[in-house]
């Protein structure tokens, strides 16, 4: 079984790694002890909203970044686990918003977000 808890705990890792900070950083940045964040990072806790927003905020990521890394995360595992009980599996295909491009509007706040035309097809061998 996959959990959403987990998927999201390593993605949470991951991005605190990178940056080279330790839990005692983010968890005093974030406001959370340390105890519950090396929770949530393990899987063990399930994160509230409040407070995946702001642990995002402590490292300085979108939330709809880590969100989408962690939808990735789970994209992937899907396909490994139907892959293992070979079953075929449809995936639909969403365009990839890495390279998104934005472009200011003159008007009241407006902005045009173009996302790639083609999108990319993923087949589980």
């Amino acid at each position: 079984m996959i959990l959403l808890r987990r998927l999201l705990g390593d993605v949470l890792r991951r991005q605190r790694q990178r940056q080279g900070r330790t839990l005692r950083e983010v968890s005093s940045s974030a406001r959370v002890s340390l105890g519950y964040l090396s929770e949530v990072e393990r899987g063990q806790k399930e994160a509230s909203s409040e407070l995946l927003s702001a642990i995002c905020d402590a490292l300085d990521v979108r939330m709809s970044e880590l969100m989408r890394e962690v939808s990735d995360e789970l994209s992937l595992a899907e396909l490994a686990q139907s892959a293992a009980a070979s079953e075929p599996v449809s995936v639909p295909v969403r365009p990839m918003l890495n390279s998104v491009s934005m472009t200011s509007v003159p008007g009241p706040e407006r902005v045009t977000i173009k996302a790639p035309a083609e999108a990319v097809n993923v087949v589980a061998a």
